[in-house]
């Protein structure tokens, strides 16, 4: 009897049980590790900047660098281990993780710093889209595949808000080298598990090089002029080249994906309307996540003067309503349809980012932020499940791979979005009512100028909550996108039984 086999038929089982919990440990460890990675450098960007003598124009490259790279080699990544190995690659990629971790905390200048943080990138790439397949080879369907992607949706949502925590206490308590460094021991402890995950059936064919050039490249063409266009804005002449190169080498991939014998990307995957749905649902999901993220965590420290480690403690009910939801929505996803719980939760967390846009520099930590943070995260955490079910459901085992780095790819590209386009739309809110904010607020604090402290305070908090706001929308639209394309009622594999049926429409 196979390993796979023994697992599967031996759930309720004392030894089987306690080896898929074991399993499930590993793949969730890696996937908090990389998607930690995402944000835990956002907090230690001050300390960087002063300890490498990093210049302004380069300091965003240190976040830019591991999203551009995560992001665009996601497909690469997934189909890869279609190919060649779910397992070997997902190995391959904790490798690369793990030494451009130790390059990045032991790095001497900034360039070196920006490279190691791109390899890092490479490594996730590699790791992420793996680890959710591996879930789909490791677990059979039914409740106990329910639960797996319930703590893999929780470990990608704990990741971002958990990275603005551990950052602030590791910079503020040790050094920024360490955000850095304590991913070599627990990259090592990973490996070591790897041996408990079971390898699925590989997919025939050839890596398709010149699909993986294209769409790759056209990615993160994409992904820098996203960024690029955040920070020096979207008439520029270098991002408007940008976009076009990557509008051109995008529709040059998904010809070559129509007409290849083996495609990189193989475009069927999108003809189920739920899949697509879902997966453009995901893209406001990364966005609305790191982008709020990124504001509270300026909006804390420069209106309200939080230090840090405080601004790093004040996430945790993030981390709450995201553990909160992933305990109640596997036992949802049992009883009602997708839409019924993703829709709703989606717009819980509009309402509550809707609150979090009437923040002002006189708001309180416990009677405003904490309320909207919570609501926030558990409406989000409430929709992870259903929708990444609805990803990974029906797609052949052959295709897993980059059905799964689709849905990592969606939530990077949201990331990036998010972080650039909101944080645009609050540079230019603040201008327009204070240009110059930033360093108004700064001067009026060191020499005890309440009133330009105050009114600088109040322009930077204008910027914030009017990209909150924006927030507040995508996330509208993203409940309206859930309710209406997914069309599956109570689906078959959300059960144990029936597992070969298709689903039903509404």
């Amino acid at each position: 009897m196979s390993t796979a086999r023994a697992v599967h038929q031996d759930p309720a089982g004392s030894t089987g049980g306690r080896r898929m919990g074991l399993a499930l440990f590993v793949i969730a460890t890696a996937q908090l590790m990389l998607v930690l990675d995402d944000a835990i450098a956002n907090i230690a960007l001050a300390s960087i900047q002063a300890d490498l003598e990093v210049s302004a124009a380069s300091l965003p490259w240190i976040i830019t660098a591991y999203v551009l790279a995560f992001g665009g080699l996601l497909l690469f990544g997934g189909r890869a281990g279609d190919l060649y190995g779910r397992l070997r690659v997902f190995r391959i990629g904790i490798v690369v993780f793990t030494v451009a971790s130790l390059l990045d905390g032991l790095a001497p200048n900034g360039p070196l710093l920006i490279v190691a943080r791109g390899l890092q990138g490479v490594g996730a790439a590699l790791a992420a889209p793996n680890a959710l397949a591996l879930i789909a080879t490791n677990f059979p369907a039914g409740r106990q595949r329910n639960k797996a992607m319930a703590v893999y949706a929780a470990m990608s949502g704990l990741g971002i808000t958990g990275g603005v925590l551990l950052g602030g206490l590791l910079t503020g308590a040790l050094s920024w080298r360490w955000i850095f460094l304590i991913n070599v021991p627990i990259g090592i402890a990973v490996l070591a598990g790897t041996r408990l995950l079971v390898e699925g059936r590989r997919s025939p064919g050839r890596l398709d090089v010149l699909g993986a050039i294209t769409g790759t490249v056209g990615v993160l063409a994409l992904a820098y002029g996203i960024s690029r266009g955040g920070e020096h804005g979207w008439l520029d002449g270098v991002t408007l080249g940008t976009f076009t190169i990557a509008a051109v080498l995008l529709a040059w991939f998904v010809w070559l994906q129509r007409h290849s014998v083996n495609p990189m990307l193989p475009l069927k995957l999108f003809g189920d309307r739920n899949r697509t749905g879902s997966y453009v649902a995901m893209l406001f999901i990364g966005a609305a996540l790191m982008g709020t993220a990124f504001l509270l965590t300026l909006y804390m420290q420069q209106v309200l003067h939080f230090s840090p480690i405080r601004t790093g403690f004040a996430f945790p009910p993030f981390s709450a309503g995201i553990i909160l939801s992933q305990g109640v929505s596997p036992k949802l996803v049992e009883r009602l349809a997708p839409r019924a719980i993703a829709a709703p939760g989606l717009l819980l967390a509009a309402a509550a980012m809707f609150w979090l846009s009437l923040l002002s520099p006189d708001s309180s930590y416990f009677g405003h932020i904490l309320p909207g943070v919570f609501l926030t995260s558990f409406g989000l955490g409430l929709a992870f499940v259903p929708l990444t079910l609805t990803i990974v459901h029906g797609v052949e085992d052959g295709e897993v791979g980059v059905a799964s780095a689709l849905l990592n790819a969606a939530q990077q590209i949201g990331a990036a979005l998010g972080v650039a386009v909101f944080g645009s739309v609050a540079t230019a809110a603040t201008s327009d009512r204070f240009p110059g904010a930033a360093r108004a607020l700064e001067q009026g604090l060191a020499s005890d100028d309440r009133r330009l402290a105050a009114t600088a305070g109040g322009a930077l908090a204008h910027g914030y909550t009017t990209a909150l706001l924006l927030a507040a929308t995508l996330l509208l639209v993203a409940a309206l996108i859930a309710a209406v394309t997914i069309n599956t009622k109570r689906a078959p594999f959300l059960t144990e039984n029936r597992t070969d049926a298709e689903p039903v429409a509404a």
